[in-house]
């Protein structure tokens, strides 16, 4: 009797999960194309919707002509019901975003990081205050924050404290998700940046529509967001995408990882630009930091600017080929500040270099695309974490749904 009761009730649940899906990535539909999407019944969709439309997190949006009927009420999620932050821990800086049920951001907070290897306390003191910072400059009551997600470097373990373990940052077993929870009451969603780079584009940007495909990050960093059949491919321990410690050349430059040769030696920003310091007789690109220095040498007019980005290009090429090679995707979307930087001005090139290593069939079965998201897609799809969330718990009592509260802007 129990387990039937138990049955029914995961069922409704499971139910309630696939029509709030589809409402927010497909939204605003009306319960005639919920029914016809899900293969729900009619009574099951009507049911289910008039649930969520009492409990406030689903309203009406407007309504469109039918074919002969009357005019079909579309439904969205109601964007003020709760609200995302999401944040992206760099090599450079924190930066933390909040945003609304409509992924539309309302406040933004910056903390640069000094140093190589910054102290995993210092980052989580400047996540806590941007978290601070962002509800207070929305005038956002906390308590309506559905969860907080933090992209970083490295390998997080999907445990309750959230390990990360990023070599390159001198991060070794760091429990971030719990030292995050000790200082707020907001739930914490702890993921590689790759990876949530990956899930924003995916479901809002240039991988939309694609079952198999690669989303590659390019920033200070390299890695990448591997998806096989509309699945985020993570490996038996989650590390899966670490295409910036692939070797592309034997024995070659020193990478901050500790091995000789990885891609992003090459490709990535510190190193591009730690080439173009040994090629340019150890005079730096100008810039008082990094992203203003790579622009700096994006936009040089001098031969040896021009020699340094045409040697990235054919390493990013050969990259990009790798990934091509190893998981025939339909769509490599190439993302990150760097990525974007170099692919806005070279993207013919990156493809040619991309053709010139890869294996024939493959890559004329594969599209290169830019990231539509800007550079501000790995803290979006932090976010996504809190919502993936919401949206499996089909907005049940699991996912903290708070109800819209909000507090005057200050």
């Amino acid at each position: 009797m129990d387990a039937r009761r138990t049955t029914v009730r995961d069922m409704r649940r499971a139910n309630r999960a696939v029509l709030l899906t589809r409402i927010w990535l497909d939204g605003p539909l009306s319960r005639h194309e919920l029914g016809q999407t899900t293969a729900l019944s009619a009574a099951s969709v009507s049911n289910l919707v008039g649930e969520m439309i009492a409990e406030g997190l689903v309203e009406e949006a407007g309504s469109v002509e039918s074919d002969g009927g009357r005019p079909r009420v579309l439904l969205r999620v109601a964007p003020g019901h709760g609200y995302l932050v999401g944040a992206d821990v760099g090599e450079t800086r924190v930066q933390v975003e909040l945003f609304d049920l409509s992924m539309t951001a309302l406040a933004k907070a910056e903390y640069p990081i000094p140093g190589a290897e910054p102290d995993p306390d210092d980052v989580a003191a400047h996540l806590l205050h941007g978290l601070a910072a962002v509800t207070e400059q929305a005038g956002v009551d906390p308590a309506a924050v559905l969860g907080f997600g933090v992209a970083v470097s490295g390998t997080v373990e999907r445990t309750v404290d959230a390990v990360v373990h990023a070599q390159t940052l001198g991060w070794d077993g760091v429990p971030l998700g719990a030292v995050l929870r000790a200082g707020t009451d907001v739930p914490i969603h702890v993921d590689n940046g790759a990876k949530t780079l990956g899930q924003a584009e995916m479901w809002f940007g240039a991988g939309r529509g694609a079952r198999h495909a690669v989303i590659a990050l390019v920033g200070s960093g390299v890695g990448a967001c591997v998806v096989a059949d509309g699945v985020g491919y993570r490996g038996a321990h989650s590390s899966a995408g670490e295409w910036g410690h692939t070797t592309i050349v034997y024995g070659g430059r020193p990478c901050r990882c500790g091995n000789r040769g990885c891609l992003e030696a090459y490709v990535g920003a510190e190193g591009v630009l730690d080439r173009f310091r040994q090629a340019n007789r150890g005079r730096p690109a100008p810039g008082a930091d990094e992203e203003t220095a790579f622009g700096e040498l994006l936009r040089s007019s001098s031969r040896t600017a021009a020699r340094v980005l045409d040697e990235t290009v054919g390493y990013l090429g050969a990259g990009v080929a790798n990934l091509v090679n190893l998981f025939n995707p339909e769509r490599v979307v190439l993302g990150g500040w760097a990525g974007l930087a170099l692919g806005e001005r070279h993207l013919p090139a990156i493809r040619a270099a991309t053709a010139r290593h890869a294996l024939r069939q493959p890559y004329a079965q594969t599209s290169i695309e830019l990231c539509r998201l800007g550079p501000d897609a790995v803290a979006m799809g932090a976010a996504t974490l809190p919502m993936a969330r919401l949206l499996g718990d089909g907005g049940g009592p699991g996912a903290r749904l708070p109800g819209p509260r909000r507090t005057p802007a200050r």
